[in-house]
């Protein structure tokens, strides 16, 4: 067999072998890539500008927790104190900065996340974060009721295409009945 085919059939050999991806297509190790999105823990009332009560104190705790085997390059908030407290605790056990977003750009927001590939933590607002995983996937979503402090948008991306699944934070303030 002439040398030229031998070289044919060990580079089709090589592009049927698992996870070989050709010389020059091969993807980024950061091709996939995953953003979650939080709704700020729960508030005091009566400010503009409110503090997290003690539950959602607890609750800023336990979402740390929820992330601690998740590797995370990077934790975003809008610059109020409920979400800044939220991310906080999630951003200090990562050894991250939380990084400040303007929720009034949601769609510069949502470039920027896509642009940055990078496995993110976002704390937003029951006005924005479902309507930012929405954006994150081409779709639109409304955004969360106000009593709702419970759910986790995961926004899974691989090369340009994004999955969501929603999940459910198992947490309860402490001296609440489990649901």
């Amino acid at each position: 067999m002439p040398p030229r085919k031998w070289v044919v059939r060990i580079v089709i050999l090589l592009c049927l072998l698992p996870g070989w991806q050709g010389i020059g297509w091969a993807q980024s190790p950061y091709s996939q890539f995953t953003i979650y999105l939080v709704r700020h823990a729960e508030k005091e009332t009566g400010s503009t500008n409110p503090q997290l009560t003690d539950c959602g104190e607890q609750r800023a705790q336990s979402l740390a927790a929820s992330f601690w085997n998740v590797p995370l390059e990077a934790v975003y908030s809008t610059d109020y104190a409920r979400t800044r407290d939220t991310a906080g605790p999630t951003a200090q056990a990562q050894r991250l900065q939380v990084e400040l977003y303007n929720p009034r750009q949601l769609e510069r927001v949502s470039e920027l996340l896509l642009n940055r590939r990078q496995n993110a933590l976002v704390v937003g607002h029951s006005n924005t974060t479902s309507v930012l995983a929405g954006l994150l996937i081409g779709d639109q979503m409304e955004p969360l009721n106000e009593s709702i402090y419970d759910r986790i948008y995961e926004v899974m991306v691989q090369s340009s295409k994004g999955g969501l699944q929603i999940k459910l934070q198992g947490f309860n303030c402490a001296g609440e009945p489990v649901s």
